[in-house]
């Protein structure tokens, strides 16, 4: 994941937060569609960026580096073996 496609996730989960403030969601049918209305939004603002640019944004690549996540997932392991 790169800077813009985190960016792009950030801005989903902000307009969902917003949309089930600003409408008192309740339950979870609720915030389901609070969550669909936020995918949207982020969604739509992905496209047209793409569109004005003529290239995708979506990646394969990981915002982390591949040796931070080695040692992340090391670590986790050795957690859960609970070895110190």
């Amino acid at each position: 994941m790169d800077d813009l496609e985190l960016i792009f996730t950030m801005l989903g989960e902000a307009s969902t937060t917003k949309i089930a403030k600003s409408k008192d969601v309740q339950g979870l049918e609720e915030n389901k569609i609070a969550a669909k209305q936020g995918g949207e939004v982020a969604g739509n603002a992905r496209r047209e960026l793409e569109e004005k640019i003529g290239e995708s944004l979506v990646s394969d690549e990981n915002f982390l580096d591949i040796p931070e996540k080695l040692k992340r997932r090391k670590k986790k392991l050795i957690e859960q073996a609970g070895i110190v």
